[in-house]
């Protein structure tokens, strides 16, 4: 079974091979230009048919008169007397007239007759008598079928079969102005014998000719249809989009032209395809930025709604409470007047850093490069935060004595590092340590702040730069924390084109930012 569905596949196969170049250019080719052949063989064979014969007979004819008048001129010009006989001269030429003509030729003077290839002379009744006959003699010598050829006055020339000697001849029959004959005769049954053998001949040489004619053209077609199927292949892998493959024939031929073409098309569809990639993935930069920008207005409006709820609920609670005079002592409406202010800053602060984060996002705070001592800065933060330090009894550790210059917006990186250091005192514990490091990397300076204390889970270390993202949001309420600090740190190292980033240590976490130590 398996066999037979083997032998069937192969059947099935050589059948699609079989139309496959049934349908083919180069089996077009070949059929084409062999029935062509065919038809053009079968022509010459039709017209050998019809008119060879016709044209052999009109140039026998056309040779005869040519002969006579040779002979003509031959008598007229020598005053031949047949009674006198032949020099040799005149012999020799008129053999060479009989045998370059393959004809007869009688010369006669009354009932002298001067014959082919002889210089004698003799009396030849029958001769003459068989000469008389065809223009009109006794017709028992057998002389039958006469058919005039051609006449113009001087001479005449006649088809006619003789049935003594079971030929056909064409004869001519003239006379000269001294009153002699001439009869000149050649056979025709020679040529009628050729134009047959010529039409056999032509006839097995056509189809010999046809049979090698189609094999040959079957293999020199393949030389045209080639190149043909090389373009074909070239088409399908530019409808594939691939456009490496070319064509590379040398021909100055149409077909080299078309494959020229089709190079200059691959190179300008490839330049276009491209072109429209570029094109689509800006689209698409260009919807995700926008879906982006959607889900980062939906994301704002909430965490916005979700940040100012609080306040503005208890800055309304506290308000109507003064309004309905609950507590009639001074030292808790002093209260409540001091929580409505502290919420009051509280969203006033939070609006300033949205302002602030909302600029430097879209790009509408231009930086300041400048030249300055970020040791100093940091001195200077460290500072201005020191009663804080105080009360929460954290011991800071910044040893950097000696100037170290970078190049900078120095208004915004103080931005960045007092959020570091802010963010590391909200979150200091344990041994209570925030240590401040610059770290020397070639061209470009590291400010590490570290603190003690509970790291930050691994799978929120990227969450903690996203606008409002708490990591602990009862202890970021305590401190009063908007989510928004760390925003900005990571906008204001965009704008500066340098990087920033956290890391969890064995007992704390560390912040840094990069900055430039000599300027672009």
């Amino acid at each position: 079974m398996q066999n037979l569905k083997l032998h069937g596949a192969r059947v099935g196969d050589c059948s699609k091979e079989r139309e496959k170049l049934r349908h083919s250019l180069r089996f077009k080719i070949t059929f084409v230009l062999v029935v062509c052949m065919a038809m053009m063989i079968f022509l010459c064979w039709i017209l050998n048919k019809s008119f060879l014969g016709d044209y052999y007979r009109q140039t026998k004819v056309s040779m005869l008169g040519s002969s006579y008048a040779e002979v003509k001129s031959l008598i007229v010009e020598e005053q031949i007397d047949l009674r006198s006989g032949f020099t040799e001269e005149q012999t020799d030429r008129l053999n060479e007239i009989c045998s370059g003509n393959n004809i007869d030729v009688y010369i006669i003077n009354g009932f002298l007759v001067a014959s082919l290839n002889s210089s004698k002379t003799a009396k030849d009744r029958m001769t003459y008598s068989r000469i008389t006959y065809v223009y009109g003699g006794d017709p028992g010598y057998g002389i039958s079928n006469v058919e005039l050829l051609y006449s113009d006055g001087e001479y005449d020339v006649y088809s006619q079969y003789d049935k003594r000697q079971d030929a056909n001849y064409i004869d001519l029959y003239g006379v000269i102005e001294n009153g002699m004959e001439i009869f000149i005769r050649t056979n025709y049954e020679s040529i009628q014998e050729s134009a047959a053998i010529a039409n056999r001949f032509l006839a097995y040489v056509g189809a010999v000719v046809a049979v090698i004619g189609s094999v040959v053209v079957f293999f020199v077609s393949r030389n045209f249809t080639k190149p043909v199927l090389e373009l074909a292949e070239i088409s399908k892998k530019m409808s594939e989009l691939d456009f490496d493959v070319k064509y590379k024939g040398k021909t100055k031929d149409e077909i080299a032209l078309l494959g020229n073409s089709m190079n200059e098309l691959s190179e300008r569809l490839e330049r276009t395809i491209s072109e429209l990639k570029s094109v689509n993935n800006e689209l698409e930069l260009d919807i995700q930025d926008k879906i982006q920008i959607d889900e980062m207005r939906k994301d704002f409006l909430s965490n916005v709604t979700h940040e100012l709820k609080t306040p503005i609920a208890l800055i309304q609670g506290y308000a109507e409470g003064l309004e309905d005079n609950i507590s009639d002592d001074a030292e808790s409406r002093q209260f409540y007047c001091e929580v409505i202010i502290d919420e009051a800053q509280k969203m006033n602060k939070m609006v300033k850093k949205l302002l602030t984060l909302n600029q430097l996002e879209f790009g509408q705070n231009q930086i300041e490069l400048a030249r300055f001592d970020v040791a100093a800065l940091i001195r200077s933060i460290l500072q201005s935060v020191d009663i804080l330090v105080k009360q929460k009894q954290v011991r800071v550790i910044f040893e950097e004595d000696a100037p170290v210059y970078v190049w900078a917006d120095e208004y915004l990186i103080e931005e960045v590092i007092t959020n570091y250091v802010s963010n590391a005192l909200n979150h200091v514990s344990g041994s209570n340590i925030i240590e401040v490091k610059l770290i020397r990397r070639g061209d470009v300076v590291r400010v590490a702040v570290y603190n003690t204390g509970e790291c930050i889970p691994a799978g929120e270390l990227e969450k903690v730069w996203v606008k409002f993202y708490k990591v602990d949001k009862a202890r970021t309420r305590e401190y009063g924390g908007s989510g928004i600090g760390l925003s900005i740190v990571k906008a204001i190292m965009a704008s500066h084109n340098r990087e920033c980033g956290v890391a969890n240590h064995e007992n704390g976490v560390e912040f840094w930012c990069e900055l430039d130590a000599h300027a672009v």
